[in-house]
């Protein structure tokens, strides 16, 4: 199968992301519609998470704060929003395993502020722009309901991507484009390498 990006999707994003997600995948997750809703419901309840540990963490930056606030919001409707999906599909929700997508990124992470901080948001920026890269990916082969459902998350994955990179560069004391870089560089690894068990945020089936 060779799949396509949604139109709505910003090219930008593209650009962004060392390269697009390999088809493979999208075959694999058409092949685990119950897996890809329960994984999807998971990571918006994780981005919740990250944005209120921010809010609690860096409590002296309003932009921050605002913007952090803003997410947290959207990504609990958004877990709302594929919990209600799943319970009209008859699927159960329940903790499956996480992917090794996110920490894979995260261990990378300096310790030491203001650096720690930069790279957080540095990583929260590219798994935005992969999310809002995967739904445009899956769109073309989804059924009318779950298409329309993931042409919002575009937009408002889209505008998460921003946000997270405009703090990252507006926190950073120097150019962030070799920390972006090296991030780029491992996300693009992560996802083309092969993963035994399907989730949102996997590489190729083993």
């Amino acid at each position: 199968m060779t799949a396509t990006h949604d139109p709505r999707l910003p090219g930008e994003i593209l650009d962004f992301l060392a390269c697009p997600t390999p088809a493979a995948w999208v075959d694999w997750a058409l092949e685990n519609p119950e897996t890809l809703l329960i994984d999807h419901a998971q990571c918006e309840k994780k981005a919740a998470s990250t944005a209120m540990s921010l809010l609690y963490r860096y409590v002296d930056d309003s932009e921050l704060l605002t913007k952090m606030a803003r997410l947290a919001r959207e990504e609990l409707l958004h877990f709302e929003q594929v919990v209600k999906l799943m319970e009209g599909r008859g699927i159960v929700y329940r903790p499956i395993g996480a992917a090794r997508y996110a920490e894979g990124m995260r261990r990378h992470v300096r310790s030491q502020e203001p650096q720690r901080l930069v790279d957080v948001l540095i990583v929260g920026a590219i798994i935005e722009a992969r999310s809002c890269e995967r739904f445009a990916r899956l769109i073309p082969h989804l059924d009318d309901e779950l298409a329309k459902f993931y042409r919002g998350l575009v937009k408002s994955e889209g505008r998460h991507y921003e946000d997270y990179l405009m703090l990252a560069r507006r926190l950073g004391e120097e150019s962030i484009d070799d920390r972006v870089a090296f991030f780029i560089a491992q996300e693009g690894e992560l996802i083309t390498t092969p993963d035994t068990e399907f989730r949102f945020h996997s590489g190729v089936p083993a």
